[in-house]
């Protein structure tokens, strides 16, 4: 719940009618809860404060997606553009890389001071790292931060089986998010970017990568551009340069299981501490979409037998199971 400070706000501006104060208020009380991954709550309370309509928002969607580029082949939307909903509170990284994405976004906040020494903020980032670990959250972090919405370019419609057409939705891409001031993450880009001396990849991809290169050379546009890979080794050389800041995403060591463990099981009742040697050691060379995955199944387990606590044997068969999954 929210804090007593919070609180008398609330009532002080209600018993005053001072409508804007208690909006303010309301909605720092509805982002406290969404960040105590109360987002059931946080949901309700967003209903009676609005009603119907959708919290308001200077950088929304709906102001872009009739404006959004699509591919001339297929007709699929090459961007999908929504609001990010998670805080810098909800990620657990490397504190190198932590450390890094909130220079990022401090940059961004006090652009202003920079440019008045004639310095732009970094505005293109390359995040590398195994799968699971945070690249795509942390993408959606810095859009929630910056208050911006976040655009996800699709590849599926961005890549073309028509000669010429992948390098013609590219900058159908560069052109829009060079109008419209959002974050926009590119996923696997290795796809891409791979590398032009691979003898095995054939001509359109060469040209594609060049593409990629000179766009991004080129690129002063008013959007945040976040390139995402698993697979940095592939990547062209000369990619790497193009960017501001690499930032590494590797799997989480112990005291960042211990981390990831106490934010997913806030709330739990639970029958064993976070710090639990056996249970850190269950989660071993495992990503962190692999342990919240985890934690979700051993959860749900735990309700539906109408356990009233979690337990460490419960995680570890939802941990055996998981495995089990994978092969």
């Amino acid at each position: 719940m929210a804090n007593g400070k919070v609180l008398r706000q609330l009532i002080k501006a209600g018993s005053k009618g001072d409508t804007n104060a208690f909006r303010k208020v309301s909605e720092a009380v509805i982002a406290e809860e969404r960040q105590k991954q109360h987002h059931l709550l946080a949901n309700d309370l967003e209903q009676i404060l609005y009603g119907e309509s959708p919290k308001p928002s200077q950088n929304t969607e709906l102001q872009f997606l009739s404006e959004a580029p699509v591919d001339r082949e297929r007709g699929l939307p090459l961007l999908d553009i929504r609001q990010p909903h998670r805080s810098i509170e909800e990620i657990v990284l490397p504190d190198d890389t932590l450390l890094a994405v909130e220079e990022f976004l401090e940059e961004n906040r006090r652009c202003d001071v920079l440019q008045s020494y004639g310095m732009r903020p970094s505005s293109k980032a390359i995040f590398y790292g195994p799968p699971g670990c945070g690249k795509t959250l942390t993408a959606e972090v810095i859009a929630y931060e910056l208050d911006l919405p976040i655009a996800i370019v699709r590849l599926d419609a961005l890549v073309s089986s028509l000669l010429g057409e992948t390098a013609a939705n590219l900058r159908k891409v560069f052109d829009f998010i060079a109008e419209h001031q959002m974050v926009v993450l590119f996923d696997e880009f290795d796809a891409i970017g791979k590398e032009r001396a691979d003898s095995a990849e054939h001509g359109e991809l060469r040209r594609v990568v060049n593409a990629v290169l000179q766009m991004i050379d080129a690129y002063a546009g008013k959007s945040i551009i976040i390139a995402a890979t698993n697979h940095e080794q592939i990547l062209d050389t000369a990619i790497w340069r193009r960017f501001d800041e690499a930032m590494e995403f590797p799997l989480p060591d112990s005291e960042q299981i211990r981390q990831i463990l106490t934010l997913k099981l806030r709330g739990v009742r639970r029958q064993f501490e976070v710090e639990s040697k056996s249970l850190i050691s269950t989660f071993g060379n495992r990503s962190g979409a692999d342990i919240e995955r985890i934690l979700r199944r051993a959860i749900k387990r735990m309700i539906l037998r109408e356990q009233e606590f979690l337990t460490i044997k419960d995680i570890k068969q939802a941990a055996v199971k998981d495995k089990r999954n994978k092969k």
